[in-house]
């Protein structure tokens, strides 16, 4: 699986992903609902990709042995359905595997233990209907999900605004557009605690009401 090289995976996790999101063009948008089974937790890392078969988790344990520390493991099918995919004993295992985080786009359950567990981890639904075991899927191919395609190495970033992906190629220049942007909120965060309005930095009051004021 290719990488970037020299990716500061943490400095993304920092600046999160509304920042990262808009600074990176408002492209890369995981666009469905997601629970943080870790509430505030946030993460951020290469992507190791898995396509399972239809409600069948055969896969999460076939990858296991392929996570690399500090990766995010994202689970997805052919259809996202509320069939759970991991539980406490396969996280237990990513763990022991160094990953930084999970994104299943399927379900998740022991999530009461799950949260006690360090790793974070966003899922789309908590029910605990099991997976089978029986249809191979696919290790380190592209997936989809929530509109947005995940490649092999790509920077999928996860925090409680949601997740969203980051091509590997366009990595350094995303990151430095997304300090440039976090640096430009500062200062007007300053500038707004001294009383100063949007409305007026943002050139907003001539949309509103024209060229007569």
């Amino acid at each position: 699986m290719s990488r970037p090289v020299l990716v500061d995976y943490a400095a993304f996790a920092r600046l999160g992903v509304a920042t990262v999101y808009e600074a990176a063009g408002r492209v890369g948008l995981i666009d469905a609902d997601f629970v943080s089974v870790i509430p505030g937790a946030r993460a951020a890392g290469p992507a190791r990709t898995v396509l399972c078969g239809q409600d069948d988790n055969l896969m999460v344990h076939a990858a296991i042995e392929h996570i690399g520390r500090g990766e995010i493991v994202v689970l997805t099918m052919p259809q996202a359905r509320p069939v759970a995919l991991i539980g406490e004993l396969l996280i237990t295992q990513m763990i022991a595997r160094g990953a930084a985080g999970v994104l299943c786009d399927a379900s998740t359950r022991d999530v009461e233990e799950l949260a006690t567990m360090g790793l974070p981890i966003w899922t789309r639904w908590v029910r605990v209907r099991g997976a089978d075991k029986k249809i191979p899927g696919k290790l380190d191919v592209t997936v989809h999900v929530g509109g947005a395609a995940i490649a092999p190495g790509d920077i999928v970033i996860l925090d409680p605004d949601g997740a969203c992906v980051i091509p590997a190629a366009n990595a350094t220049a995303v990151l430095a557009a997304s300090e440039e942007r976090f640096a430009r909120e500062q200062r007007s965060r300053e500038r707004y605690e001294n009383g100063e309005l949007s409305y007026d930095i943002n050139d907003l009051r001539r949309v509103v009401e024209g060229d007569a004021h």
